[in-house]
C-alpha cells in the first residue's frame, strides 16, 4: 500500500520557514547591538546569522520535495541535525548577549 503522505510536506516546509524567521529575528537584534555598542563580532554574528536563517529557509525546500518525491519515509540528515542545532545555539547567545548590551545601557 502507497504511503499517504498528507499534509507533512507542507508542515514540514513551514516549521522550516518558522525556524529561518526566528534567527532572521535573532540577526536583527544582533546586528542592531553590534552596531549600535560598536561591537564588531556581534555585528558578525549577526551577519551569520541571517546567511543561516536563509539556508534553514532553503532547506526547508528541498526537505518538502523530498517528501513530496518519495513514498516512503525519508529520515532527515544527521548533519543538518546537528548544524541547526548549531546555529540555534549560536542564535540564541546573540540574542541574550545583544539583550543584556541594551540592558546596560
Amino acid at each position: 500500500m502507497p504511503r499517504d503522505p498528507g499534509l507533512q510536506p507542507e508542515r514540514t516546509s513551514l516549521a522550516w520557514s518558522r525556524t529561518g524567521l526566528a534567527i532572521a529575528v535573532n540577526a536583527v537584534l544582533a546586528l542592531r547591538s553590534g552596531f549600535s555598542s560598536e561591537q564588531p563580532a556581534l555585528a558578525v554574528a549577526g551577519v551569520a546569522l541571517f546567511v543561516l536563517a536563509a539556508v534553514a529557509v532553503a532547506h526547508g525546500t528541498v526537505r518538502r520535495r523530498q517528501l513530496d518525491a518519495r513514498h516512503e519515509p525519508v529520515p532527515p540528515s544527521p548533519v543538518v541535525m546537528l548544524g541547526v542545532a548549531a546555529t540555534v545555539l549560536l542564535a540564541a547567545l546573540a540574542g541574550i548577549i545583544s539583550i543584556s548590551i541594551e540592558a546596560t545601557r
